[in-house]
């Protein structure tokens, strides 16, 4: 399977100044151990609990700022990782949903760092990091059924050729492209902010693809760092 290459606008840099992430590939094979999710999510849990890392508060509120450079609401709408911890704190724990999206929410609230899991069968093209100009497509659910809207002219929005796959960079997940572990074509994409320690987006990675290659035996992976510099 080639390797996921996604565009980042050169936009996206003048907003979040010196984003970097870490893009990861991987060809999937039938799950031999479905627990692995669930007990690094727990175990993720306990560690916000912890109040690890040391870090989080800070990129945490790094993100907020992003978020209203481009006129989002982050206390309405916050980065996925920040509601995922925001649950955790309140709840103590997260309920088990899929084995691969166990695992990915794991890496999330243990590194305070949004990720992104897809189905790339689903795309269209190749994934794009941009601005939206507010004719763009986005499917969603409302009310139980399936629905459409468009994001806000400026908004920044991951999408496809087809359209969105994730509104306001990443706090809302598209139905079209969401993942499962049914999927043979995984694409998984870690989003940090200079906050986060270089070194803790590659340990995130390394949970992330060490997870993977657990639960599925003999699954591929393909780990590319994305920055303005490179």
């Amino acid at each position: 399977m080639p390797a996921v290459s996604p565009s980042i606008s050169s936009e996206i840099y003048r907003i979040a100044p010196g984003f970097r992430a870490l893009s990861i590939s991987v060809e999937a094979t039938p799950v031999a151990d479905e627990r692995v999710g669930e007990v690094a999510l727990r175990e993720a849990c306990e560690s916000v609990q912890a109040g690890q890392p040391a870090w989080a508060e800070a990129h945490l509120n790094a993100w907020a700022e992003v978020f209203r450079t481009f006129g989002a609401k982050p206390k309405r709408t916050p980065c996925s990782a920040e509601a995922l911890r925001k649950r955790v704190l309140k709840d103590g724990m997260m309920a088990s949903l899929d084995p691969v999206v166990d695992l990915y929410n794991a890496v999330s609230i243990r590194y305070a760092v949004p990720v992104g899991g897809e189905n790339v069968s689903a795309y269209t093209g190749r994934p794009r990091l941009v601005v939206a100009e507010g004719t763009e497509i986005f499917d969603t659910m409302k009310d139980g059924q399936p629905g459409s809207e468009s994001p806000d002219a400026g908004e920044v929005i991951w999408r496809d050729d087809t359209g969105v796959t994730c509104r306001r960079w990443n706090w809302r997940q598209g139905i079209r492209t969401r993942l499962s572990v049914a999927d043979s074509r995984m694409w998984f994409i870690l989003e940090s902010l200079p906050q986060m320690p270089l070194e803790d987006l590659h340990a995130a990675g390394r949970m992330l693809t060490d997870g993977l290659e657990k639960m599925m035996p003999g699954a591929r992976c393909h780990t590319v760092l994305i920055s303005e510099q490179l």
